[in-house]
């Protein structure tokens, strides 16, 4: 039985067609993922991102309980701000990456992905005991993205929002209600995420959706987080990937001395010579790569490795993709061929993200 959204009679009436994912039923796409996409790097779009899960970690020892769990030293975010981390096992395998905010009064918020939820949350226990609570059910979490992402939330949740810096978060009275809200998102542009209790979330959702913001579902938030080259979990990082290799050294800290489950491994990861790297991957000719295509050298027979994912780019109108590629040929420039269905397609590893916002 899926797990349907609080929001799931507005979707429908916005023409959303559903599928399912990580056990909820899930808007896949409204007017169409392109469409939707564009939306986002041109104008604003608004995503009910509900599945991903919120667990809350509150008291006076909530963020050296977090910090034993957690790659990054969360002890050193000031009140009101927010950082991207993981949880590792015992060997430095990505077992979830996920997104800590610190709000004042000792509380932390933790969003952990849908498909890790249930033992995302029973890590968390493990440690907080009763000082961890899940809030899935009872709140809605909706994502608004885009250039003018910033200015309509302003004008909806008021001066509160529009005073955020990026990863800042806040709690603001917004209609008899504390919406939780943070400037962090997972498109590569502007924008901020919302979370509010589930009996307000239809009025916000129809307030942004009155303010101009496109409905996006699950396909366009693929597509954009690919041209970001935001690792998805699952596919790009997972227990048999470390943060070094996946380039999340940055959600890494080793230099506190605290320990958290997987520090010697990421310690001696850190310290060897890397034997392979993500790397990112651009179409130099019509097609389209996919998650599982192998790829080769030119003219090769060996499959060097598969995509971890990947997908046409409605931005820069190309395929694109990522792949753990031996080091010395993960550097810019080098050219391979990807494996569609029988046909050498060339690819040429490029710098991340594929697609940069346009300046001015």
């Amino acid at each position: 039985m899926l797990t349907q959204l609080t929001l799931r009679e507005r979707h429908l009436e916005l023409g959303a067609r559903f599928a399912p994912f990580a056990g909820w039923e899930m808007p896949l796409q409204y007017e169409g993922i392109v469409a939707e996409h564009r939306a986002v790097r041109e104008r604003v779009g608004v995503f009910d991102v509900s599945h991903l899960a919120r667990a809350w970690v509150e008291g006076p020892e909530a963020a050296e309980l977090l910090r034993s769990v957690t790659t990054f030293d969360v002890t050193s975010l000031a009140a009101g701000k927010a950082h991207y981390s993981l949880y590792c096992n015992e060997t430095g395998g990505i077992e979830d990456d996920v997104f800590i905010y610190h709000l004042p009064g000792d509380r932390w918020l933790v969003i952990h992905n849908a498909a890790n939820a249930d033992a995302d949350f029973e890590r968390l226990r493990a440690v907080a005991g009763g000082a961890a609570s899940e809030v899935t059910p009872e709140t809605v979490m909706l994502a608004v993205q885009g250039p003018d992402a910033v200015r309509l939330l302003g004008s909806v949740l008021g001066e509160g929002f529009a005073a955020l810096e990026p990863r800042d978060c806040a709690e603001l009275r917004w209609q008899g209600t504390s919406v939780l809200v943070a400037r962090t998102g997972y498109t590569g542009e502007d924008g901020g995420e919302c979370i509010v209790p589930a009996g307000h979330a239809q009025a916000l959702w129809d307030a942004l959706i009155a303010g101009g913001a496109a409905p996006a579902g699950l396909g366009a938030r693929d597509s954009l987080r690919l041209e970001a080259a935001l690792p998805l979990h699952g596919n790009d990082i997972d227990a048999t990937t470390h943060p070094y290799e996946a380039g999340l050294g940055f959600a890494v800290t080793l230099d506190d001395g605290a320990p958290f489950t997987g520090r010697e491994a990421m310690v001696q990861a850190k310290a060897e010579p890397r034997a392979r790297r993500l790397a990112h991957l651009a179409a130099r000719a019509r097609g389209v790569l996919r998650a599982g295509y192998e790829l080769r050298e030119p003219g090769g027979d060996c499959a060097l490795a598969v995509l971890t994912s990947g997908g046409h780019s409605p931005s820069l109108r190309i395929g694109i993709g990522m792949a753990y590629l031996p080091t010395d040929l993960a550097a810019t420039g080098t050219m391979l061929e990807v494996d569609v269905r029988g046909r050498a397609l060339p690819v040429e590893v490029v710098r991340r993200p594929f697609y940069r916002k346009p300046k001015g």
